[in-house]
C-alpha cells in the first residue's frame, strides 16, 4: 500500500473515498464543515434527519456525495468534540478504514489526522493513521483456497494536512509506513504454521533482511552454541527433529563510537511444553510462542526501512519445545553459557531457559542497553489481560523510556515490581537456581530470574504473552509491539517528535 500526504480544500479532492469525522456535539472539524458547505449542507441534513448522529464507532457510506468530487463520503463518528481523546480517535480512523475496506474503493484521502487531540502532535497523528490503515487493511489467507475476507482493493491512502506539508509531516508519514512493514513482517512470521516457520525458516527471514537492508547477518548452529557453552537454550532443543538456530543481525546506522541497542527476542516456533506437555486445547496458539523473534525482527525492518541513524542488533535464539525421547526432563541440571546452573523443574519455563544464553551473548556487543522481548508467562495475561505488556527492568531510565515509548504509541506496557524479595522464590537445593518460582508472581519470577544475567548492562524485559496475539474466531498476531519499540529507537536516535 503507497502513503502520501495531501492538502487543499475537501471539495476539490478527487478520491475514491474522502474519509470525514463528524461529531456528535460541538463544532465539527473544519474540512468536515468545508465539505459540509460545499455539498448544500449533506452532512448537517443527515444529522437533523436522525441517519447519522456521529457518535463514537457509526459510520456512515455516503455515494456520488453532490459538490464534492469524492466518488464517496465515509462519514465517521468521533463522540462528545469535548470528549475526544487518543482512544476514541484511533478507534474511528479504524472504523473509517474497515469502512472503505468494504467497499470497491482504491484510494481514499483521510482527514483525521488534521483534527487535534490532546497528547497526539501533528506529525504523530499522521504516522499513527498511516499505522491504522495498514493495520486495517493487513490479510493473511495463504493457505486458503477460496479467501475468508474480500480481497483488498484499497491500494493508496491520503493523509490529509489542513495546512501547508511540511517535511515533518512527510517524515512521519514515511516511518509510519516503515512501521506498517515492520508489523507486516511481525504478523506474517506470528500467523505462519509451526510445521512451516520452523528455526531454520526464521533463519532464512534473517538472511533476506541482511540482504534487503545490508546488514550483517550470523546464523550459530548446534555445533557453535556447545562451543560457547549455550546448553541451557540447547537443552530446550533436545526433544526436537528442528535444529536450533542462534540469529544474530547489525544494523550500524549510527556514529561508530555509538554503543548498540540490543533487542533479543524469544523464538520458541512451537511449544508443546516438552515433557510437562500443555492442555491439548488452544495448543495450536504455541506457534505463537515466536512473537518475540517477530517482533524484534519486524522492528529491525521498520528501523532500516526508515534509515534511522542508530546502531542496532537483534538476536534471536530460536528452537522447537518439544516431548520427544531426548527432551529434558524435569529436575535435569544444564550449565547456562554463563556459568550459572539451572535446575530445570518445569520443561514449559523453556523461554527463559533460551533466552539467558542470548542474554549473556549479548555482552560482546558492550550494549548501551539491552532490551528482550518474550511471549513468557501466562501469568502476565492474568495480571494485564491483553491490554498492555508487561514491563519490568534492572534500570529505571530504561524502563521509563520504553513506557513514554508504548504510552505515545498506545502500544503501551505497565511496569512490575522487580525487588530482590522475589529472588528467593528461585532458590534451588541442587544448582545455582530454579527455572520457576512457583505459582505466585509468576511474571515477576520469570524477570528475575533473567535478571541473574544481566548485570553488564542496563536491561528491560516485555513480557507479551498477553499483547502478541488475539484469540476468538479472528484470531491472529497483532505486530505489537514493533510501535513501542520503533518508537524507542526513534527517541533513542533523536528522531522521535
Amino acid at each position: 500500500m503507497k502513503f502520501s500526504t495531501k492538502t487543499g480544500t475537501p471539495q476539490s479532492l478527487s478520491t475514491d473515498a474522502l474519509i470525514l469525522g463528524v461529531f456528535e456535539s460541538g463544532a465539527q472539524p473544519a474540512a468536515t464543515l468545508a465539505a459540509d458547505e460545499a455539498s448544500n449542507g449533506l452532512i448537517g441534513r443527515l444529522q437533523k434527519q436522525g441517519d447519522f448522529n456521529g457518535k463514537t464507532g457509526s459510520s456512515l457510506i455516503v455515494r456520488h456525495p453532490e459538490g464534492l468530487k469524492a466518488a464517496r463520503l465515509i462519514l465517521v463518528g468521533l463522540g462528545k468534540a469535548d470528549e475526544l481523546n487518543s482512544k476514541n480517535w484511533m478507534q474511528a480512523n479504524r472504523t473509517a478504514l474497515n469502512a472503505v475496506l468494504g467497499t470497491t474503493a482504491t484510494d481514499a484521502i483521510n482527514t483525521l489526522a488534521a483534527i487535534e487531540v490532546n497528547g497526539l502532535s501533528a506529525s504523530a497523528r499522521l504516522r499513527q493513521a498511516v499505522v491504522l490503515a495498514g493495520e486495517c487493511a493487513y490479510r493473511f489467507d495463504s493457505f486458503k483456497t477460496t479467501p475468508k475476507a474480500q480481497p483488498v482493493k484499497l491500494n493508496a491512502v491520503t493523509v490529509f494536512t489542513a495546512g501547508k506539508a511540511t517535511k515533518a509531516m512527510s517524515d512521519a508519514v514515511t516511518e509510519g509506513a516503515a512501521i506498517v512493514e515492520g508489523m507486516n513482517l511481525t504478523r506474517d512470521l506470528g500467523n505462519l504454521p509451526g510445521n512451516i516457520c520452523t528455526p531454520t525458516y526464521l533463519a532464512n527471514e534473517a538472511k533476506k533482511l541482511a540482504k534487503t537492508f545490508g546488514l550483517k547477518c550470523l546464523i550459530l548452529e548446534k555445533a557453535a552454541m556447545e562451543k560457547l557453552g549455550m546448553h541451557s537454550l540447547l537443552a530446550v532443543a533436545k526433544g526436537s527433529d528442528q535444529p536450533p538456530k542462534f540469529i544474530v543481525l547489525e544494523y550500524n546506522a549510527g556514529k561508530k563510537t555509538d554503543k548498540p541497542v540490543v533487542l533479543v527476542g524469544k523464538g520458541i516456533t512451537f511449544d508443546t511444553g516438552g515433557i510437562s506437555i500443555k492442555p491439548a486445547a488452544e495448543m495450536d496458539e504455541m506457534k505463537y510462542d515466536m512473537c518475540g523473534a517477530a517482533s524484534v525482527l519486524g522492528t529491525l525492518r521498520a528501523v532500516a526501512g526508515m534509515k534511522l541513524p542508530i546502531n542496532l542488533v537483534v538476536i534471536v535464539p530460536t528452537t522447537e519445545n518439544m516431548p520427544g525421547s531426548s527432551a529434558t526432563r524435569p529436575g535435569d541440571i544444564v550449565t547456562s553459557m554463563s556459568g550459572q546452573t539451572i535446575e530445570i523443574l518445569n520443561t514449559d519455563a523453556e523461554g527463559r531457559l533460551i533466552l539467558c544464553d542470548a542474554l549473556t551473548y549479548a555482552e560482546r556487543f558492550k550494549p548501551a542497553a539491552v532490551v528482550d522481548v518474550a511471549t513468557l508467562t501466562g501469568a502476565c495475561v492474568v495480571a494485564l489481560g491483553q491490554v498492555a505488556t508487561g514491563l519490568l527492568g534492572n534500570n529505571d531510565p530504561l524502563v521509563n523510556e520504553l513506557r513514554t515509548a508504548g504510552t505515545a504509541t498506545m502500544d503501551r506496557a505497565w511496569e512490575l515490581p522487580l525487588w530482590d524479595d522475589y529472588q528467593d522464590l528461585l532458590k534451588s537445593p541442587f544448582a545455582d537456581m530454579a527455572n520457576i518460582g512457583g505459582r505466585w508472581g509468576g511474571t515477576i519470577t520469570a524477570a528475575c530470574f533473567l535478571s541473574r544475567f544481566t548485570k553488564a548492562y542496563p536491561w528491560a524485559h516485555l513480557d507479551i504473552a498477553g499483547t502478541a496475539w488475539i484469540q476468538g474466531k479472528d484470531k491472529g498476531a497483532t505486530g505489537r509491539p514493533v510501535p513501542l519499540l520503533t518508537r524507542f529507537l526513534m527517541a533513542r536516535a533523536g528522531k522521535a517528535d
